[in-house]
């Protein structure tokens, strides 16, 4: 059994932050999404100790929903865009 060294690895010498970047131009809206659910995570546990007599499961479970909404909302506009741009802004006669 022999082992081919010869193997081009051009596509594994890209970095996490060199990939993230060309991702993010491919489709802009996912990391708009991504930054969006951060957000609300983040608002949802600084608003954590002032919830008053709302109980923590609930609590939880409308910061998750509002977290999945707004990801899945950058989601669809960004999937939206991305057909605009294919097949209707490249269709002019």
């Amino acid at each position: 059994m022999s082992s081919n060294t010869d193997v081009s690895l051009s596509s594994y010498d890209e970095n996490q932050r060199s990939k993230f970047v060309r991702k993010a131009k491919e489709a802009p809206f996912v990391p708009i999404g991504m930054a969006g659910f951060a957000a609300i995570v983040a608002y949802g546990l600084y608003k954590l100790k002032n919830r008053g007599n709302t109980k923590m499961s609930l609590h939880l479970i409308h910061m998750r929903v509002a977290a999945q909404g707004f990801a899945v909302g950058a989601m669809t506009i960004g999937m939206g865009y991305s057909m605009y741009k294919e097949y209707w802004a490249n269709s002019k006669p």
